[in-house]
């Protein structure tokens, strides 16, 4: 853990529940969040991403990072690795708790999310599924250092692929060679297709 004032810390295992907490608040105003969980509702994001990583932390080689500033974790990456799909009952397990605790319109929404958006990855591609850095942190670089951290390294011969519902988080990506693929329209949302082609050198971290 962080000691006050000290130096940011890297956590290249971090918990589901530290994860959890930090998109859980990084996400509060993200679009396609929002859609999903039907609002600002706290409560059902929380359930949400808990749900949602309790399963992605079945999947074999998944990562999860997170960075702590002051002893206290402020930013959070999740990432699949080409071809991780959890089981069937894993599948099944995290269908069953997000329509009970969130509902089932957001189970509804997040499978036409992923429908959606799914096809357009590039074989053998890692996908970005969440970055995230809660609001009081932001504009310090905090997301920055961790898209560093989950970048560098990574075994991706098929590059990494994401998207994003929101406009405002297209230039950082750029920044580290995202190219845009297409536009996705799901629902109300307009989402981006993003992808990084493999070879590409990071982008200075500032």
């Amino acid at each position: 853990m962080a000691e006050p004032g000290g130096p940011p810390v890297l956590d290249d295992a971090a918990s589901v529940a530290a994860c959890r907490t930090v998109l859980s608040a990084a996400f509060a105003a993200e679009p396609a969040t929002r859609w999903i969980c039907g609002g600002s509702a706290t409560t059902v994001r929380e359930r949400w991403f808990a749900t949602t990583l309790a399963a992605h932390a079945t999947l074999p080689g998944g990562r999860r990072l997170s960075l702590a500033e002051d002893g206290e974790p402020v930013a959070a990456a999740v990432l699949t690795p080409p071809g991780g799909t959890p089981s069937g009952p894993a599948r099944a397990a995290w269908a069953v708790r997000t329509a009970l605790g969130c509902g089932p319109a957001a189970l509804t929404r997040t499978l036409r999310y992923l429908d959606a958006v799914e096809s357009a990855a590039p074989a053998d591609a890692w996908t970005l599924e969440f970055l995230g850095v809660v609001p009081a942190r932001r504009g310090r670089g905090a997301g920055s250092r961790l898209l560093a951290r989950a970048l560098a390294g990574l075994p991706a011969p098929g590059g990494v692929f994401l998207t994003t519902a929101d406009p405002a988080n297209e230039p950082l990506y750029r920044r580290f060679g995202f190219l845009t693929l297409r536009s996705i329209p799901v629902g109300p949302l307009t989402t981006t297709a993003m992808w990084r082609p493999a070879g590409q050198g990071d982008a200075t971290v500032r």
